[in-house]
């Protein structure tokens, strides 16, 4: 394990989340739920693509020119004759093409006998010999690759494995994530009173934890309790809890002593950074599902969001077995003086090719966070204007 020390920076912080953690194993799941996931292995082509001859139109089946009588259903077309067919059906032995519907007309000669022709609607020379087929392996050859290890599973690439055949995919193990939310002052619905804190967390954390890449499985709400919060530490329901509130060291505060109490080993336990400082990463003893953490974070809304960018995104990359996430460059808008020990994460506007903070930023405020298209990286010791700085993106940003 690291060794442990107290306030660690903010680029050591998030690298040590980083390496807390190996992979998870590969797993296979049923197609219809691997949107989103990555492939671990290459998908072949189970069969031909498609696996037999077929009609591109609804239409005619034909053979030679027109006109044609009508063979017997499902019987091979020598030349001269014709069976209807529609999209996607099997082509008849014997058929050289397919005549489009709006290109033909049936009628009955003179003896009573049903034919088609061409309408006058038809192109010259249609059909052309294999005009309007769909050929057996046009699309793929049986064992052809089809998607590459690797790949993000879209909604386009899950057609493809469906039409392939396949009924399961093999993807790489997604990290299972329990939400713990603390905190004896805070309600759920209407108006708060003086005292009380509406949750901010409850209706969007699972959903920037999902941006991240982990499966939330479960949301608690913890009282301010020893016994109970030792009870939510001791599940084994997952590799990582994430909790909010309760991450300081009054005595409204069990986190620390409820980690403690189970044996816990603290990795990372505070931050020098604002706002976000007490937030914290434990290892978490062993039970049955392997490794697991908890990673601590304030109970005021930005400062719990900045935790999450500094602790639970880079561990979850190393869940996923992901890199870790770039930092990218942008010139400053303004100039920020030193700051002995600390690193600010400000959130930001690009205007005009520069990266201005915006308002409205303290640590309990979640408007500035509105407004905000990345999050600003200023070191301890200060940056002038126009100096480039490290930015991160949100996780809803659009790439």
């Amino acid at each position: 394990m690291p060794e442990i020390r107290l306030k660690h920076d903010w680029l050591e912080a998030r690298q040590l989340a980083f390496e807390a953690a190996a992979s998870l194993p590969d797993e296979q799941i049923p197609l219809a739920a691997a949107g989103g996931r990555t492939l671990a292995s290459e998908v072949r082509a189970l069969q031909d693509l498609p696996h037999f001859d077929s009609a591109a139109m609804d239409g005619w089946a034909v053979s030679g020119s027109a006109p044609w009588i009508f063979a017997p259903p499902g019987e091979r077309l020598y030349p001269g004759q014709a069976s209807p067919i529609l999209t996607g059906g099997v082509l008849p032995p014997g058929a050289k093409a397919v005549l489009r519907s709006e290109s033909g007309e049936e009628t009955v000669d003179g003896e009573g006998l049903a034919v088609l022709g061409l309408s006058t609607t038809a192109a010259p020379g249609e059909p052309k010999a294999g005009q309007h087929i769909r050929r057996r392996a046009q699309e793929a050859g049986a064992g052809e690759v089809l998607l590459e290890a690797g790949s993000i599973l879209n909604p386009a690439r899950l057609a493809l494995g469906a039409l392939a055949g396949v009924d399961e995919l093999t993807v790489g193990g997604k990290p299972k994530v329990r939400l713990l939310l603390t905190g004896n002052e805070i309600i759920e619905t209407g108006l708060p009173e003086p005292g009380q804190v509406r949750d901010v967390f409850g209706p969007q954390l699972a959903w920037t934890v999902e941006m991240l890449g982990g499966v939330v499985t479960g949301q608690q709400r913890l009282s301010d309790e020893l016994p109970a919060t030792v009870a939510a530490l001791s599940e084994d329901d997952g590799q990582l809890l994430i909790s909010t509130g309760g991450t300081g060291h009054s005595n409204a505060d069990y986190l620390h002593r409820a980690l403690a109490e189970i044996g816990a080993e603290l990795l990372v336990d505070g931050v020098s950074m604002r706002p976000g400082a007490p937030s914290f990463l434990a290892a978490l003893p062993e039970l049955g599902s392997g490794p697991r953490f908890l990673v601590g974070l304030p109970g005021n809304p930005l400062a719990a969001f900045i935790g999450l960018l500094t602790l639970a995104q880079p561990l979850l990359a190393g869940l996923n077995g992901e890199a870790l996430p770039e930092i990218g460059q942008l010139a400053c808008g303004v100039a920020f003086e030193p700051l002995a020990g600390r690193t600010r994460l400000m959130p930001y506007r690009e205007l005009y090719g520069l990266a201005s903070p915006v308002s409205k930023v303290e640590a309990a405020m979640l408007r500035g966070l509105v407004q905000a298209e990345g999050i600003m990286v200023v070191p301890p010791h200060g940056v002038r204007m126009g100096e480039s700085v490290q930015v991160l993106p949100l996780p809803w940003s659009t790439p």
